[in-house]
């Protein structure tokens, strides 16, 4: 766990505390994963499975569960290299085959242009901004895809 909280710190301005990491680990082992390169840690993803509306208006509303990527982050010296590709994919497929989730969704800062382009090759589009979402006051787009 000190890898990857390691890799937070350096990676991202937004860092959590220990417990918030392993709160994670427990509940949704199969989404939270780790890229290893000779052994050592060098990438992560963790995610959460939320309930929410369906949003549909063609159908009564109900409740579904949504896949919610929390952080994604690949060391600077391992970028480039499809790992954070590779981890969510690998995140999108367990929220699929462990926790039948038909969609997941992501905050990301709208400065944030690798990750944009990142996470467009993945599937996911732009559906709305949250304005002052971060704690310096930065919009986030909220982005989504279908599993």
């Amino acid at each position: 766990m000190h890898q990857v909280v390691y890799i937070n710190q350096v990676c991202l301005p937004e860092n959590y505390s220990n417990g918030f990491f392993i709160d994670l680990y427990e509940r949704y082992p199969e989404t939270f994963i780790v890229a290893e390169k000779d052994g050592v840690v060098v990438g992560y993803i963790m995610c959460r499975i939320e309930s929410g509306l369906s949003g549909m208006s063609l159908r009564p509303l109900g409740i579904v569960k949504k896949g919610h990527i929390i952080s994604i982050a690949v060391l600077p010296e391992s970028r480039n290299l499809g790992i954070g590709q590779a981890l969510i994919q690998e995140a999108l497929k367990a929220m699929s085959t462990f926790y039948d989730v038909k969609s997941c969704f992501l905050e990301v800062r709208v400065s944030n242009t690798v990750a944009l382009n990142l996470y467009k090759r993945t599937g996911f589009e732009i559906e709305r901004t949250i304005k002052g979402y971060y704690s310096d006051g930065e919009d986030a787009y909220i982005m989504s895809r279908k599993i």
